[in-house]
């Protein structure tokens, strides 16, 4: 029996939208990053700044740590695959393709989402609409960055097999963190951050990547602390209330808005131009979004039958 998946409200909407936009500067600040720092250097700051400040928050508000041991363990594995591996393997992609291909790459998290939600869940089950709306928005996203963008897509192969990876890894982690439904966000993001810093300071060590002081520009370190505070710890507080509340598949569609944002940013603030590519790219996306929500394709679709009466 196919159950219908869990709705979206315009709560859920909204906080889905300020997620992009916290996740949107993630390509940007870790391009800026990347000149003075190493990608694993960058990934452990980013978890470890925000577990910084996740756990004073948690501290000062007065939540209690989990004791429970198989909570910790789940949260060890929800720090393994939604912060280590994808930020790692992202990163390190972008030390050879550019922030635009690798948000491409990374707009096929639904698809993946999809496809495993629908087999491993009961209550996000594949449908023609969904699908379809997943296909029109990775088509929008594509669109939307322009022809240059994809004919990187024939080199550096590897890179871009560690950003569809990374992908990957964030669908499995929307799934898995359907386990902690009932327990308060920050706890989690908390917990996550905590984990994935502890797993990527081996890692680190083991690199032996290498930096000086003298050479490291204020952006830099400034691009670092954006990571960390905005497009980490904030956005994991968002990330796990959207998760609990519309559900996996939902979340994911956050990766189709990320490039919207990012575009509708450098309009607004900085005057950039709109080009006819991005506004194709984002009508296809609004209307993959459309349908993926359902409640426009129904209400015009009882209005049609009603018509025929």
């Amino acid at each position: 029996m196919s159950i219908t998946p869990l709705p979206m409200g315009a709560r859920d909407w909204a906080m889905l939208l300020t997620l992009s936009l916290l996740w949107g500067g993630s390509f940007f600040f870790g391009e800026i990053a990347l000149r003075d720092f190493g990608p694993f250097g960058v990934a452990f700051a980013r978890v470890s700044i925000a577990a910084t400040l996740l756990a004073t928050l948690h501290l000062v508000s007065r939540h209690r740590f989990p004791r429970n041991f198989r909570l910790w363990r789940s949260l060890l594995i929800m720090g393994a695959i939604n912060n280590a591996l994808p930020f790692s393997l992202i990163l390190w992609g972008q030390t050879q393709i550019t922030g635009a291909l690798a948000s491409i790459l990374n707009a096929t998290t639904p698809l993946f989402t999809l496809l495993l939600a629908a087999v491993v869940t009961s209550d996000e089950k594949l449908t023609p609409a969904r699908l379809l709306g997943m296909l029109l928005g990775v088509t929008g996203v594509s669109v939307m960055l322009g022809a240059d963008v994809l004919r990187e897509l024939g080199a550096q192969t590897w890179a871009q097999v560690a950003v569809l990876g990374a992908a990957l890894s964030y669908a499995c982690a929307a799934v898995y963190g359907r386990r902690f439904r009932g327990i308060a966000p920050l706890s989690i993001a908390t917990g996550q951050t905590m984990s994935s810093s502890v797993l990527m300071l081996p890692l680190l060590l083991l690199t032996a990547e290498s930096w000086s002081p003298r050479d490291v520009a204020a952006g830099s370190v400034l691009a670092l602390l954006a990571l960390g505070v905005f497009s980490t710890a904030l956005a994991y507080l968002l990330y796990f209330r959207i998760l609990a509340s519309a559900g996996a598949t939902n979340l994911m569609l956050v990766t189709f808005l990320i490039p919207v944002s990012a575009i509708a940013l450098g309009w607004t603030l900085i005057g950039e131009r709109l080009t006819p590519e991005q506004i194709t790219g984002m009508t296809l996306i609004a209307t993959g979004l459309l349908a993926i929500d359902g409640r426009v394709p129904r209400y015009l679709y009882r209005r049609l039958s009603a018509a025929r009466r």
